[in-house]
């Protein structure tokens, strides 16, 4: 074997392993969606996924993990997004809408890891419950920071408390599993568009 084809073989058994996870989380989440994560049992998800329970418990430990997986990658997208938007130099009204609409079309192109989350997520560990929900509030205080960094500013109405304007938003975004549907009259962008459009006209001064 010459060292060409040596390190073609080596650089496919990398892509295959690091391929492993990938392949586990899409199989999961798509038997979770289809059958509920209760009735879905750990060697239905490896046979799918074809791949051993040894690997799946090498990479996730057990279904619990996976299921805290399922949410957790959305919401570290979706972190890392409002980050951006929140650092950036634009005034606090165009980064406050942004990470508005931005919550809604990231929430929708994932719309089955939150159908099954927030299905599911009672069956998570109390360690695991108590995570995500740090991570949630986490997210909610940044977003929270733009409102107040509005209403100090004068930008924003101080005449509706910050934390109910986020706890407004984010029930509209966690009600979109319920209706939502991909071959419905509105797009995600459109979608969006009007939720964070309610969001700055109630803000408003």
């Amino acid at each position: 074997m010459d060292e060409s084809t040596e390190r073609n073989g080596t650089a496919r058994k990398a892509s295959g392993t690091s391929e492993v996870p990938q392949r586990l989380m899409a199989t999961a989440t798509r038997l979770f969606a289809a059958r509920g994560y209760e009735r879905t049992s750990v060697q239905e998800i490896v046979d799918a996924a074809g791949v051993t329970k040894g690997a799946l418990y090498h990479y996730f430990g057990s279904k619990d993990d996976l299921l805290h997986e399922v949410y957790a990658r959305v919401l570290r997208l979706q972190q890392e997004r409002l980050d951006a938007f929140a650092d950036s130099a634009a005034p606090v009204e165009q980064r406050l809408r942004d990470a508005a609409a931005d919550v809604v079309v990231t929430t929708i192109e994932n719309l089955d890891d939150a159908t099954i989350f927030f299905r599911s997520m009672h069956q998570l560990s109390p360690e695991k419950l108590k995570q995500v929900r740090a991570d949630r509030r986490r997210y909610h205080e940044r977003f929270r920071a733009l409102i107040e960094e509005g209403q100090e500013a004068g930008v924003f109405t101080t005449a509706t408390p910050a934390d109910l304007v986020v706890d407004y938003h984010f029930g509209s975004v966690h009600h979109l599993s319920n209706w939502y549907r991909r071959e419905g009259p509105l797009s995600p962008r459109e979608v969006a568009d009007h939720l964070a459009d309610l969001l700055l006209r109630a803000l408003r001064a």
